[in-house]
């Protein structure tokens, strides 16, 4: 199976811990973020992945060196940043060849089950399927409205008028039927570009399991306190 694993990020509003280390090797009760990720793909299968980097690559490209953990890693540094569907399209033609692919953001914190996300995925066919949980402020999110199936008929990121709480967790299940809604400019966003276009034609999953987003100084102070492990 294959993976990119979006980690190119800046980090600013973890400042000044991102001041010298990438946000993705941030570590949480000792073991960076990017740690974690391989430690979850590893579990469950997933042996091929792409990083995509840019503040700090080469602190980014030393750790991967030291920690494959048996996967076979591609590193894409990116100069100036692509966005997410941007990253997506420029590595097309390596994850078209599967009938499906993983997208994770480095800066979520998760043990997220993801055989039975995939086992849904199976189920539900479909050009992606999103990992979704329930949020307390939609404002700040990208925020799905399903139907009683479960399939996305509407898709806003960060949304004036919330309908829905359940914001798009960072981990996705994409198909080639996604890869032809990419924009062919960039820099270009997952949330803001593609997913409105692909309303109807996908579903939302609900992940159970300890998800956060370590994208504030909060929600990295929490997630010391709380994260359970994998």
């Amino acid at each position: 199976m294959k993976a990119i694993l979006l980690a190119a990020g800046l980090g600013t509003r973890l400042r000044p811990l991102t001041d010298t280390v990438p946000k993705c090797l941030v570590p949480v009760r000792g073991l960076p973020l990017l740690g974690i990720w391989l430690g979850l793909l590893h579990q469950y299968g997933i042996d091929q992945l792409l990083v995509n980097t840019h503040a700090h690559s080469a602190a980014v490209r030393d750790y991967l060196a030291r920690h494959a953990n048996g996967l076979s890693i591609r590193i894409l540094e990116e100069p100036e940043l692509l966005g997410s569907a941007g990253t997506l399209a420029a590595n097309r033609d390596w994850i078209r060849q599967d009938p499906f692919f993983w997208v994770f953001y480095a800066d979520v914190l998760t043990n997220a089950r993801l055989d039975r996300m995939l086992l849904f995925h199976d189920q539900h066919p479909s050009a992606a399927t999103l990992g979704v949980y329930e949020v307390s402020d939609p404002k700040r999110c990208g925020i799905a409205v399903t139907d009683a199936e479960g399939r996305i008929t509407e898709f806003v990121e960060k949304p004036s008028n919330p309908r829905s709480r359940l914001a798009f967790s960072g981990l996705l299940i994409g198909t080639p039927a996604l890869l032809d809604t990419l924009p062919t400019s960039f820099p270009s966003d997952l949330g803001f570009d593609v997913f409105p276009r692909l309303a109807g034609r996908m579903f939302a999953y609900a992940i159970r399991e300890y998800l956060i987003d370590i994208g504030t100084q909060e929600n990295y102070r929490l997630a010391q306190a709380n994260w359970p492990g994998i």
